[in-house]
């Protein structure tokens, strides 16, 4: 196998295959299916050449990407376009931060557990929860572990899914279902009544699992739901991928959650920065024992001076493998320092008004496609993301928008390409980036297509 760009000469790698008694590197990849592997080097670079060839050649390439950075974007479905202060990346830099991994020695990691102790507290008070955990990978696996998490406390082996949840998010429960051993019940989607979720409980749900904001935008007050579930002891799962609405609408505590699972990615990171971004993780306190992951915790010193502390690491790394609640094995601590120093930033009063500018451009916006013939927005209540149902399949229009260019939004066919009767909606979102003349653009390219 031709090497391109690496250094080793063919006697280097003559040994290393020596070594591990392996006469060709194509039988490294043996478990790989033929049909998953390539016949040979990509062709988009030619053989050997110097740095700078090789940067035009990708910067070429890249160039040809249509980007949220480079044209109006209206994508949201669970990952948001929101300004990021230029003193947040600048103060990821530090060296301390930057390089720091895992705090497994707290007399030498102070800086990096307070920033984790900071994070927990904007967390638990943004879900309204008591307790929070040091972060997690993303928004999906947070979801899962709720869900497994609800299967230890009740010792129950069902969870009912809402048709309103995030697809990706509701995949993976399915996935880990089908790999560990519970019950996954996955209503239709678009189905989150409250009604149709409770009628669903029996004997053996330990959760009922729902999005709010939801997949298709809507927002939802789980009070009775939340009361319901607890009724027949089942706890109550909210999943939350727009977290910069926390800002303004109810809290999922206020609503009697159990257990809050969140993607963060909104407040301090880039669409692109991270993947996965980073989970947000809160619960009761009494399920305090029962949560995935770390927990740091404030003390005192033998001299009464304050410091910081790993005061929960329920991993295998930590303690025996049988009794660990999670096999998550580290968590998105640059992305959490990110979320903390933007959080901080904005303070109380500007994430609320931050929510409040979201919320008064997606009603404009949403007035606006109101009055094209053929349109119409589905949804009677939402915060900065609804459904549009269009005369012709979504997919066409988000097509032909990028000649204009616009990026218009995400049919929601590509979540569910087997439900004919959603091929027409499309999911738009607005933040604080999108301006009146974007809107505008979009509207007259709307009216063009139509």
């Amino acid at each position: 196998m031709l090497m391109r760009y690496l250094p080793l000469t063919d006697a280097d790698r003559h040994l290393m295959l020596e070594r591990i008694v392996v006469e060709t590197v194509e039988d490294l990849f043996v478990d790989v299916p033929v049909s998953a592997r390539l016949p040979g080097p990509l062709p988009t670079l030619p053989g050997h050449l110097a740095e700078f060839e090789v940067e035009r050649i990708i910067g070429g390439l890249a160039a040809k990407n249509l980007t949220a950075a480079t044209c109006p974007a209206f994508l949201g479905a669970g990952a948001y376009r929101h300004h990021v202060p230029a003193s947040v990346d600048q103060l990821l830099l530090r060296g301390e931060f930057l390089t720091s991994y895992t705090p497994y020695q707290p007399e030498v990691s102070q800086g990096t557990l307070q920033s984790l102790f900071e994070f927990q507290t904007q967390v638990a008070l943004l879900t309204g929860m008591e307790v929070a955990n040091a972060s997690m990978y993303d928004g999906a696996s947070a979801c899962v572990e709720a869900v497994m998490m609800a299967n230890r406390i009740t010792r129950r082996g069902k969870a009912i899914v809402s048709g309103g949840l995030h697809p990706h998010y509701r995949e993976l429960v399915e996935t880990m279902a089908r790999s560990t051993g519970f019950v996954a019940q996955a209503l239709p989607p678009g189905a989150s009544l409250h009604e149709t979720l409770v009628e669903h409980i029996d004997g053996e749900t330990s959760c009922v699992v729902v999005q709010n904001p939801d997949f298709f935008g809507r927002l939802h007050d789980y009070t009775e739901l939340a009361e319901a579930c607890h009724a027949q002891g089942v706890l109550l799962v909210v999943a939350v991928t727009e977290v910069v609405s926390l800002g303004l609408i109810k809290s999922p505590g206020e609503m009697g959650a159990d257990i809050v699972a969140a993607e963060g990615q909104g407040i301090g990171n880039a669409l692109g920065f991270g993947g996965p971004h980073v989970g947000l993780f809160a619960c009761k306190e009494k399920y305090l024992r029962q949560m995935p992951g770390r927990l740091c915790g404030q003390t005192v010193d033998a001299e009464g001076r304050r410091g910081y502390v790993l005061t929960l690491s329920t991993r295998e790394q930590h303690i025996r493998r049988e009794k660990a609640t999670s096999n998550i094995c580290t968590n998105s601590g640059l992305c959490a320092l990110a979320f903390t120093i933007h959080l901080s930033l904005l303070g109380e009063v500007g994430l609320a008004r931050l929510a409040e500018l979201n919320h008064a451009l997606a009603t404009k916006f949403a007035d606006m496609i109101a009055q094209i013939p053929g349109c119409r927005v589905r949804n009677d209540s939402f915060f900065n993301e609804f459904t549009v149902e269009l005369p012709f399949p979504a997919a066409v229009l988000v097509e032909k928008m990028l000649a204009v260019p616009i990026l218009a939004g995400v049919p929601v066919s590509r979540f569910y390409p087997d439900e004919p009767e959603l091929e027409n909606l499309l999911l738009v979102a607005v933040t604080e980036l999108n301006t009146i003349q974007e809107m505008a653009a979009f509207v007259q390219g709307l009216r063009e297509k139509l």
